[in-house]
């Protein structure tokens, strides 16, 4: 057989290997895409997922299916996706939790950095230090000043070893260099009565589970753990005010298999920033508390390639837990 001869019939067979390929990519979506959330429904992670969803659904022109696969503190959701097919039609929305679950856990059955692919961050959202109504502190130099010389030591309420607000409470512990008592629940919920209830003195809580609280006048907002002031609460200080580098920023984001076409991860990408740039959405998620903060797909790599050796930092000074 002739070196031309040979040629030719390798060009015909990678024609016909690369066509079904590119074909995929030139009709994407032509079928219902599937959105994992990693928790279970009715959370501030699957509230925000729905609406992206619906406005997903319009913009592709496929429905776009919300999945609740909760357990393991995010992990059995991300590990679906994670083995799933490159394909661009199963999704995850990735709380900034999985970032720190790296560090927090021993052992993962996938690996976040290789397995998944970022598409967009979907948005930002602070912590808040918050209080009991009744109590007598009403600032945040009040709560400093109160916390230094308290006997026994005040004591912070999470949603568990490892969660947003164990790990804000022990670095604002170790910031300011006093001994505060962590008391995990079951949830962010539970340590949320409990507070109302004064049998906890302080949580820091993600500013969407406790917003309505805080308009309801049943908690007081002392300070945020962002290095900017959230809009919803312009008038509460951040901690960097006092303590200058103070960050516990959580994001929320849309992650799907490694592997899928570039061309899918932009055309997911453009869709999102469209969707984000909704009034309807803009509103809805500022109304939570939530900063809309879409960006490209470099950006958001180079975000976690930031987050990981951070959130492995306040992990160990945490003194958290791994599974």
């Amino acid at each position: 057989m002739s070196k031309k001869l040979i040629f030719n019939v390798l060009a015909v067979l990678s024609a016909f290997i690369i066509a079904p390929a590119s074909a995929q990519v030139s009709t994407y979506p032509n079928k219902p895409i599937a959105l994992l959330v990693p928790y279970a429904p009715g959370g501030s992670t699957d509230i925000t997922a729905r609406l992206i969803a619906e406005h997903l659904s319009k913009r592709l022109g496929q429905q776009v299916v919300v999945e609740n696969r909760a357990g393991a503190g995010g992990n059995i959701g991300a590990n679906v996706v994670a083995q799933s097919a490159p394909d661009g039609y199963t999704l995850l929305m990735a709380p900034s939790s999985l970032v720190a679950n790296i560090s927090l856990y021993k052992s993962l059955p996938y690996d976040l950095r290789k397995d998944l692919e970022p598409i967009s961050r979907i948005a930002m959202i602070p912590n808040v230090l918050v209080i009991g109504a009744d109590s007598k502190i009403n600032t945040f130099a009040e709560f400093i000043a109160a916390a230094k010389v308290a006997k026994p030591p005040l004591n912070y309420g999470s949603a568990g070893s490892g969660s947003s607000q164990h790990l804000a409470g022990a670095l604002f512990a170790n910031t300011i260099k006093i001994e505060m008592g962590h008391i995990p629940y079951k949830g962010g919920a539970p340590a949320l009565v409990d507070l109302m209830g004064g049998r906890l003195d302080v949580v820091f809580a993600p500013l969407v589970e406790v917003l309505p609280f805080i308009q309801g006048k049943k908690l007081k907002a002392l300070a945020v753990t962002t290095p900017t002031r959230s809009f919803a609460l312009p008038d509460v200080p951040t901690v960097a005010e006092t303590f200058p580098g103070f960050d516990i920023t959580l994001w929320n984001s849309i992650m799907t298999r490694s592997g899928t076409p570039p061309e899918i991860i932009a055309k997911l990408n453009q869709a999102i920033q469209y969707v984000l740039a909704q009034p309807e959405v803009l509103k809805t998620l500022r109304s939570q508390g939530s900063n809309p903060s879409g960006n490209s797909v470099d950006d958001f790599k180079t975000l976690i390639a930031q987050e990981v050796p951070k959130w492995a930092e306040i992990i160990k000074l945490s003194g958290a837990e791994t599974q």
